[in-house]
């Protein structure tokens, strides 16, 4: 399975949750994201859906964020513990995302998704 993987602020490419996805045998697209500047962020991550269409995109924390803000069409998204209320515009997910987070974050997040989809 090919992922976008979207790290989280001041996190590293090839940190611990990249590692573990690539070395259970997926194809992992890890792009260094700026820091200081998140709209940076959503382009640098936007070009390479792009460039590399994914089977899903993985963000974590800030790169939940990002996730949240690209045009990722139908491709699933793996929110973990999105940092959306820092960073970004979205203030809603689509259908076909799942949320691994504490349930305080739900209420607002979820309004076009079905809550099956998040965990």
């Amino acid at each position: 399975m090919k992922i976008l993987f979207l790290h989280g602020w001041n996190s590293v490419v090839g940190g611990v949750k990249p590692t573990f996805l690539k070395d259970a045998g997926h194809e992992v697209i890890n792009p260094a994201l700026d820091d200081d500047d998140f709209d940076a962020a959503v382009r640098t991550a936007q070009a390479e859906y792009n460039r590399h269409p994914p089977d899903v995109v993985v963000g974590s924390s800030r790169g939940g964020a990002v996730a949240m803000n690209i045009q990722s069409e139908s491709t699933p998204l793996v929110l973990l513990c999105p940092a959306w209320k820092n960073w970004g515009r979205a203030t809603t997910i689509k259908p076909n995302t799942i949320i691994l987070h504490s349930r305080v974050y739900w209420g607002k997040l979820v309004k076009n998704a079905s809550p099956s989809l998040c965990w």
